[in-house]
C-alpha cells in the first residue's frame, strides 16, 4: 500500500472516487456533498490531493480546498474503498493530507465538518478543536458546496449556523493549554453532544 500526493497520472481513477463517495454517502444515510470527476482531476492537476493504491488499485483519498484567499483549508472528501476499511488506512490519509495541508498552507487555519465520530477522534488526535460554524471561513462558496448534501435545508434555516455536521478547526497559531497536553478523545461525550444537537434541529424542522 503507498500514499502519495495525486497528480495528472492519477486522473483515471476520478470516477471511481466520485462513485465510492456517493455511495458511502447512501449507506451512512447522512450528507457528504457530492463531487464531479472534473472537480477532483483538478485537485489532482494543482497538487491539492492523495490517494492510496495497492498496486493499481483504488483503496483511498482526500483533497485540501482552499477558502478566504488561503486562510482557511480543508481536508475534504476523506474516503476509503470498501475492500480497504477497518484497517486503519483511513487514518494515514487523513495523517497525509494534514502534513501536506501544513507544508501547502503554513499560515493557514484547518478545518473541517464532519457527522462521522470516527473523523472527530482523528481529528481530535491531530490537534483540531471543536468549535462553531462562525470559527471556520465566511467564503460563501464553500457552503454553497453543501448543496448537494441531503441536509442542506437545515443549514439554511439555521443561517448556516447549524447543521448535523460538528465543526472542528486547528490553528497553529492556538496558544497550547497549560498544561501542554490535550484532553483525550471521549466517544461517549462526543455521542451525547451529538443526540443534544440531532434533539434541537429536529425541534427546528418541526
Amino acid at each position: 500500500m503507498k500514499i502519495v500526493i495525486a497528480d495528472e497520472t492519477h486522473a483515471i481513477y476520478a470516477e471511481t472516487i466520485c462513485a465510492t463517495i456517493e455511495e458511502a454517502a447512501k449507506v451512512r444515510g447522512t450528507g457528504i456533498a457530492r463531487r464531479q470527476p472534473d472537480y477532483i482531476i483538478s485537485k489532482m492537476e494543482k497538487g491539492n490531493a492523495v490517494i492510496a493504491l495497492e498496486g493499481e488499485k483504488f483503496a483511498g483519498f482526500c483533497y485540501i480546498e482552499a477558502w478566504s484567499h488561503n486562510k482557511f483549508v480543508a481536508n475534504s472528501g476523506l474516503i476509503v474503498h470498501p475492500d480497504y476499511r477497518d484497517q486503519g488506512l483511513a487514518k494515514k490519509i487523513k495523517k497525509k493530507i494534514f502534513d501536506h495541508s501544513r507544508q501547502k498552507f503554513p499560515d493557514a487555519k484547518i478545518f473541517s465538518i464532519t457527522t462521522g465520530l470516527a473523523v472527530m477522534k482523528m481529528n481530535s488526535d491531530l490537534g483540531y478543536r471543536p468549535v462553531t460554524f462562525s470559527e471556520l471561513t465566511d467564503d460563501q462558496s464553500f457552503w454553497n458546496g453543501c448543496q448537494t448534501c441531503k441536509n442542506y435545508d437545515v443549514l439554511q434555516r439555521t443561517n448556516q449556523k447549524m447543521c448535523f455536521c460538528t465543526g472542528m478547526l486547528y490553528d497553529s497559531n492556538q496558544k497550547k493549554e497549560s498544561s501542554g497536553k490535550r484532553k483525550p478523545f471521549d466517544q461517549k461525550i462526543w455521542k451525547r453532544l451529538k443526540n443534544i444537537k440531532l434533539s434541537i434541529l429536529k425541534k427546528t424542522k418541526s
